[in-house]
């Protein structure tokens, strides 16, 4: 779907771009997030520690897709709040992180105010223009993925 020729030429940096509608996009969903006591990056991580876990942390940051020193300074405030603990794993050296029960009472609050804030960006963008966007990130994150891929194996 994507694969389409054009005249036009990409004009600025992509990545500029992509910066400013992440900071736009996570200012949007802090207002609504912020009345639970969240960030909007803390309630992602909830989410996936409650929906995965026990996880341990390497596979974690795998599968949010960033790194595990990043993983572990944004483990530190939920885990100082009570809402997710790190134990030890099945040996000494690996470790689980794993949604404590306030942990997961506080993903259900802040999934109420989550979802208001996902109908209010449809709203003001077009549930078409969302969609749209989407698909066009899902085939950008396949592409960029597959490349890192390749890119290991060399």
């Amino acid at each position: 779907m994507y694969h389409m020729k054009s005249a036009l030429k990409p004009q600025g940096c992509t990545n500029l771009k992509l910066r400013q509608l992440t900071r736009l996009t996570t200012r949007h969903y802090d207002q609504y997030v912020a009345a639970t006591g969240l960030k909007n990056t803390q309630y992602a991580l909830l989410s996936h520690v409650v929906g995965l876990g026990p996880i341990e942390p390497g596979e974690l940051a795998r599968r949010m897709q960033m790194d595990a020193s990043t993983l572990t300074r944004n483990l530190q405030p939920l885990s100082a709040l009570g809402l997710l603990e790190v134990r030890a794993g099945k040996d000494a050296r690996s470790r689980l992180v794993e949604a404590t029960d306030a942990g997961r009472a506080k993903k259900i609050e802040a999934q109420k105010e989550w979802k208001v804030a996902q109908l209010a960006l449809n709203e003001r963008l077009g549930e078409d223009r969302v969609v749209a966007l989407h698909e066009l990130l899902d085939f950008c994150i396949g592409c960029l993925d597959e490349s890192v891929d390749q890119a290991a194996g060399d």
